[in-house]
């Protein structure tokens, strides 16, 4: 199934709750926030039903996302039933909680887990994050790998002046947990409501950071990040967003906590499955409704926005507070 631009659905991006337990600055940096309402949040029957729409139309790959997954207390049994579908299912987190649950996710049948690590300072965790949980975080990596987790990811979103001096310590911390970093420019997307272009540190910057690395892969397909190899052999990761987006291969839809589905991060509206499914609709109406959608989707937000000759945040303050839809923490990051 394609889009008018003939990108296949690939990968659904499904957020179960939109609560977070950090305020990461390019993510959450403000002190309120509408949250959903509870009773609009997919069940877990809802949530399975949405994934075997998305499987019976040629998803491959479910990424569980938030805000922070590891709030939903039903975590497992979205992924045992997620599993059950047969795509691969991926979870992002941003680690604090994981250690104790890693176990029970394993067993569940999640296959993959990226962590979000910007830094191993505790002043910075406190400035960038707002946490002092750096140590539960480094404690999830190690639980994950314990718990037989591979090809983990960590990504690490880079701002000029905050912790575009911890690159290599950031590659050591993935060499030393048998993961891969992946650098990720910062974005104007959602609740970045204080991004400005200075803040951006653009690829070049950051492989010339790392040693000028030679590229790993000719042809990186739907992956968002391009992968070189250090000079050690270490592989990282650079998702280049922001400077040279990659609209043209993304195969990825998503959909928020309450069940809005968007073609895209930049996205100004959705299409609500959670009214439909609620009102009775069938499977097959469900299939209807989101190959309709894909197959009209034309977006290339991150193109768009590279494109404009002056760049401000994407969205004023005023505008998220009045619709909670347009925040990055609610429609998965």
């Amino acid at each position: 199934m394609l889009d008018r631009r003939g990108r296949p659905l690939g990968t659904l991006r499904l957020s179960v709750t939109d609560r977070c337990n950090l305020r990461c600055v390019y993510c959450m940096p403000e002190d309120e926030y509408a949250w959903l309402p509870d009773e609009s949040i997919l069940s877990v029957a809802e949530i399975e039903r949405v994934a075997r729409a998305f499987v019976s139309v040629g998803v491959r790959e479910i990424r569980i996302t938030g805000g922070e997954p590891l709030l939903r207390a039903e975590l497992e049994t979205i992924v045992a039933r997620v599993a059950g579908l047969g795509a691969e299912v991926a979870l992002t987190t941003n680690g604090v909680l994981f250690a104790r649950r890693a176990e029970g996710l394993a067993r569940a049948g999640l296959s993959r887990v990226t962590f979000s690590v910007d830094t191993l300072r505790a002043e910075r965790a406190l400035a960038l994050s707002r946490t002092t949980r750096l140590g539960d975080v480094i404690e999830g990596l190690r639980a994950a790998r314990a718990a037989g987790f591979s090809r983990t990811k960590i990504n690490a979103v880079v701002m000029r002046g905050k912790n575009d001096d911890e690159l290599l310590d950031l590659v050591a911390l993935a060499r030393e947990h048998g993961a891969e970093v992946r650098f990720i420019e910062y974005m104007d997307v959602g609740g970045a409501t204080r991004w400005s272009a200075g803040d951006v540190v653009p690829k070049s910057e950051i492989l010339a950071a790392l040693g000028s690395p030679e590229p790993v892969d000719a042809d990186r397909g739907a992956s968002p990040a391009a992968r070189y190899r250090l000079r050690d052999g270490t592989v990282v990761g650079v998702i280049a967003s922001t400077t040279a987006p990659f609209c043209a291969d993304c195969d990825r839809a998503r959909v928020t906590a309450d069940g809005v589905l968007f073609g895209c991060l930049y996205a100004e509206r959705g299409v609500d499955l959670r009214g439909p499914i609620r009102a009775g609709a069938s499977d097959g109406g469900l299939v209807d409704m989101i190959s309709a959608t894909w197959t009209a989707r034309d977006d290339r937000g991150a193109e768009t926005r590279a494109s404009l000759g002056h760049r401000e945040a994407l969205i004023p303050l005023s505008r998220l507070k009045a619709d909670p839809h347009r925040e990055m923490h609610t429609r998965g990051g």
